[in-house]
């Protein structure tokens, strides 16, 4: 009987301790169920979203075979710094026929200028020219009319006046081949003027062509637009490259990152721009990250698709919508620097901030 009365008292015990137990795990759970319910009808969740940041294509803007590469994948590179070097020795050999090019045409311009100058100076003399002959002329038409008239009162003879009006007439031949000279020498001056302007757009045109010349050297040497840090790379040393060919990829350092955020239609009622978002990442299950919402999209995600649904086909069913929410990343460097783009993140925003 006291082995008996013994196992009761025990069993007793342990059903207590056991009851004990169960109560306060079903208060915990009570408890926790309250809180986790009170939580999500203040806020609104959800697991579709991942990080984002501006991860832009390396491009060459010159061809050529590469005879240098400067960097590794994932490589944390600033602004400036050589990627790589593309054999620039065909493009500096163009650069030095196009400034051989341009000093012959500059020569060419100045002897041309010389030119001008002189057929200026000729043309003043043959303008000069002209005032002595027609002086002259005026002179030998005065002396002829003159003779006419002392040969009609037989003062003069036939023989003197034909040879006054022969002097005469050497006189008007003068002055009309100065006069053809004069329009000759200005013909000149424009036609000189004319290949002058020729050769100055030349000039010009060949300036510009150097200047294209010297960028594509530079071209060459392909370097970081910004601080960043390298992707994937997709060429090697001796790989033959065409311009505007995708080299690498860089994660730009320079710009926020963001969450997207694709809320059903139904949850985006209570949000507005500004509201505090915070958010976990799957990677980070005990950091907690803080955001602010920046925008939100015009139209659903699906909207934007290659193929947007078309409703009026008459097999319509309807499907809540998602309307992607885009969420700037605040905190430190240190906490913005565990992201990475493509993250998922798990976000909550609570109603009506």
């Amino acid at each position: 009987m006291k082995t008996i009365q013994t196992y009761t008292t025990t069993d007793r015990r342990i059903t207590i301790i056991t009851a004990w137990v169960a109560g306060i795990i079903l208060l915990v759970l009570t408890v926790w169920g309250i809180i986790s319910l009170w939580h999500i009808y203040k806020n609104e969740f959800t697991n579709d979203a991942q990080v984002q940041e501006y991860i832009n294509p390396v491009i060459s803007r010159a061809g050529g075979f590469i005879v240098a590469m400067k960097f590794e994948e994932n490589q944390r590179v600033k602004k400036g710094d050589t990627l790589l070097l593309i054999d620039n020795r065909e493009y500096v050999i163009q650069q030095e026929q196009t400034e051989a090019a341009l000093m012959n045409a500059k020569a060419q311009l100045l002897v041309l200028g010389s030119r001008i100058t002189t057929l200026k100076k000729s043309a003043q003399v043959n303008k000069s020219q002209i005032e002595v002959t027609k002086a002259e002329l005026w002179k030998q038409d005065l002396e002829f009319e003159r003779y006419k008239k002392l040969v009609k009162v037989e003062s003069a003879t036939q023989q003197q006046l034909e040879n006054v009006e022969a002097s005469f007439n050497i006189s008007k031949a003068r002055y009309q081949s100065a006069q053809d000279n004069y329009d000759a020498s200005l013909s000149a001056v424009d036609d000189a003027k004319a290949q002058e302007a020729v050769l100055r757009a030349e000039v010009k045109r060949l300036d510009a062509l150097l200047d294209r010349h010297k960028l594509d050297v530079t071209y060459t040497a392909v370097t970081a637009s910004y601080d960043g840090i390298m992707g994937r790379r997709v060429i090697e040393i001796g790989q033959m490259i065409d311009a505007g060919e995708i080299l690498a990829y860089i994660v730009n350092e320079e710009t926020d990152k963001w969450v997207v955020a694709n809320y059903k239609e139904t949850q985006i009622e209570h949000m507005k721009l500004g509201d505090t978002a915070h958010f976990t990442a799957d990677a980070y299950s005990n950091k907690v990250f803080s955001g602010v919402i920046i925008s939100f999209s015009p139209a659903t995600g699906s909207s934007f698709s290659l193929l947007p649904p078309d409703n009026s086909t008459g097999n319509y069913v309807k499907i809540v919508q998602r309307i992607p929410v885009r969420i700037r990343v605040t905190g430190t460097k240190e906490e913005i620097d565990l992201l990475k783009a493509g993250m998922n993140v798990n976000v909550s925003i609570a109603k009506n901030q």
